[in-house]
């Protein structure tokens, strides 16, 4: 398998770095692809055992074409990739809000692919959701979902429109849980706490939260039950946050985010 990826930021880099830790491409098969010569330059000097170029006939090459770039920028490279590639190919974006009638009416390609990654993606431990379009052969889908499996976990959704539920629900989850860290850390430190005995009390408690709710058959309000004693501590601060509406306001958030996502879709 070669792969080509466009839009070499955080995300399309820590797809890179996964693809050849899991020994899925060989480096000489891993195009890193930039759409300014001087981006390029930046690339071969970060990256010099990796093959970089612009948006060029050499992408025809590439078993897999990943794209990238922000949303806002997929029609400053829409027309180059056009150009140069082939039935063959797969075009896996992973840019949100971008529907695959779009990519495969702006590409002029069939093989098309969407995918929304989150940023644990980073360390390997992301959760991916995508789709594919019918023409997509399915033995390149398995192909893909290997892939995507290099950055963490992934799930195949038929109906492409829960994507832009992915994006509101796991994409933007990472910052989320971290307002909710900042809150909680910004509390420990008026209650006298340092900035930095704050933080470890507050990360180590969520990670070990995480793992009690990974590992245990019990739902999440059992969980919770289990914690808050009746007139205790934790009954008093679950009142108060009930009061302010925050499971309303939570949930209320990640629907603005899914509505952001669908508006991409046409900007």
């Amino acid at each position: 398998m070669r792969i080509a990826i466009l839009g070499c930021g955080n995300m399309g880099l820590a797809f890179a770095k996964a693809f050849l830790h899991y020994n899925l491409v060989a480096r000489p098969d891993l195009l890193l692809v930039a759409r300014h010569d001087e981006h390029c330059q930046r690339l071969q000097h970060q990256h010099p055992n990796l093959p970089v170029a612009e948006i060029s006939a050499a992408l025809a090459d590439y078993t897999v074409v990943l794209v990238a770039v922000k949303p806002q920028d997929f029609g400053l490279v829409a027309a180059g990739l056009r150009a140069v590639l082939q039935p063959a190919q797969v075009v896996v974006s992973i840019m949100a809000g971008i529907p695959m009638a779009r990519l495969q009416r702006e590409l002029a390609h069939r093989q098309v692919m969407r995918a929304m990654p989150n940023a644990p993606a980073l360390l390997g431990m992301g959760i991916t959701g995508f789709s594919a379009a019918p023409e997509v052969e399915r033995s390149r889908l398995h192909q893909v979902e290997n892939l995507l499996n290099a950055t963490g976990r992934s799930i195949f959704l038929e109906d492409e429109g829960l994507l832009d539920a992915v994006t509101a629900v796991s994409g933007s989850g990472p910052a989320y849980f971290y307002f909710l860290v900042q809150a909680m850390m910004q509390a420990g430190q008026q209650m006298g706490f340092s900035e930095s005995v704050a933080g470890l009390l507050v990360k180590q408690t969520m990670l070990g939260a995480y793992h009690l709710l990974n590992s245990s058959s019990q739902s999440p309000d059992e969980l919770i039950a289990a914690v808050a004693s009746k007139g205790g501590t934790t009954e008093a601060a679950l009142r108060e946050f009930k009061s302010g509406n925050l499971a309303e306001t939570l949930i209320a958030g990640m629907k603005a985010a899914q509505h952001r996502a669908t508006e991409l879709a046409n900007e």
